[in-house]
């Protein structure tokens, strides 16, 4: 049984009629009469009672029209979702954020997303360090991910950069410098740093310490953290202060003031994905998170 052979007989079913339902499937209507003769013979069942004016459906007939209207109707449905997948309109995309732009990257493109794309299913990760997404996208757990490229070349990665983001302070609420509109980091030194993971782990600490040191100082004492929500709560908690991307004061929590730097270092974010990625909905949301972000912007 064909879905051709569902169509011509299900047209039939509901004109009662060779030769309208012939002209509705745009047929002759000896092709049509050989078409129904040949399912009938498939089934081995009488499906019309054939008259000189008019068909009558048999009982097989109707229960056959009606599993050919369920039939034909899953069959549209799946055509037409196919449609969506081949034009990256459909489809399942996880992408994975860096910490510091899982506040105002993430949720602003996740709404583009369900707003423009709304049968992509999108599956989210944030609060992540770069290293584990760059092995997450290479492994297969994400199709794409936000992270800090910071010269980063490797085989089979496409990475393009989004924006450029200057470093702010994130001091407890009761600092003395906490009011200022501005400072010098070199102001800072001196103080207990929290920080994100160093070595390999995360590519924020080689950034607060390379701008410590251009400020004329390195820090005496460092608490490292993994996520950045973490890092702020300790600010709050007094345990210390610390530098961040500017667009971490999404991020608002009671207990910490973020200060601008004079001067401020910059580091970059950027957006990657597989070589050749053959996905159109992976392509089309990395298109949405790209102008997300520059939306938002950054210096």
């Amino acid at each position: 049984m064909e879905l051709r052979q569902l169509r011509s007989f299900a047209a039939l079913a509901e004109e009662q009629h060779f030769g309208r339902a012939a002209a509705r499937l745009h047929i002759a209507q000896p092709a049509l009469s050989q078409q129904i003769k040949q399912l009938e013979r498939e089934l081995g069942v009488a499906l019309v009672d054939r008259t000189t004016r008019r068909v009558e459906l048999t009982e097989a007939g109707r229960r056959l029209a009606d599993h050919a209207r369920t039939v034909l109707a899953s069959a549209d449905r799946a055509s037409s979702d196919m449609a969506l997948v081949a034009s990256g309109h459909a489809g399942r995309v996880s992408a994975g954020f860096v910490g510091t732009s899982t506040y105002d990257l993430l949720p602003l493109a996740a709404r583009e997303v369900r707003s423009e794309l709304p049968d992509v299913q999108l599956d989210l990760h944030g609060e992540l360090l770069s290293p584990a997404l760059l092995a997450g996208l290479l492994d297969g757990t994400y199709d794409l991910v936000v992270l800090r490229p910071d010269g980063m070349q490797r085989r089979g990665v496409e990475v393009r950069t989004l924006r450029r983001e200057s470093l702010v302070a994130v001091l407890p609420a009761r600092h003395p410098l906490a009011g200022e509109r501005s400072i010098d980091l070199a102001r800072l030194a001196g103080e207990p740093f929290v920080m994100h993971f160093s070595g390999d782990r995360s590519s924020m600490h080689e950034h607060v310490l390379a701008a410590c040191a251009a400020a004329g100082f390195r820090p005496t004492s460092v608490m490292e953290v993994g996520e950045t929500a973490t890092l702020v709560v300790f600010v709050a908690a007094g345990l210390g202060v610390a530098l961040v991307p500017e667009p971490v004061r999404s991020l608002a929590l009671r207990g910490v003031s973020y200060v601008a730097l004079n001067g401020a270092p910059t580091v970059d974010l950027g957006l990657a994905t597989r070589t050749g990625e053959g996905s159109p909905a992976v392509r089309r949301v990395a298109e949405i998170v790209a102008r997300s972000a520059e939306l938002r912007g950054g210096t």
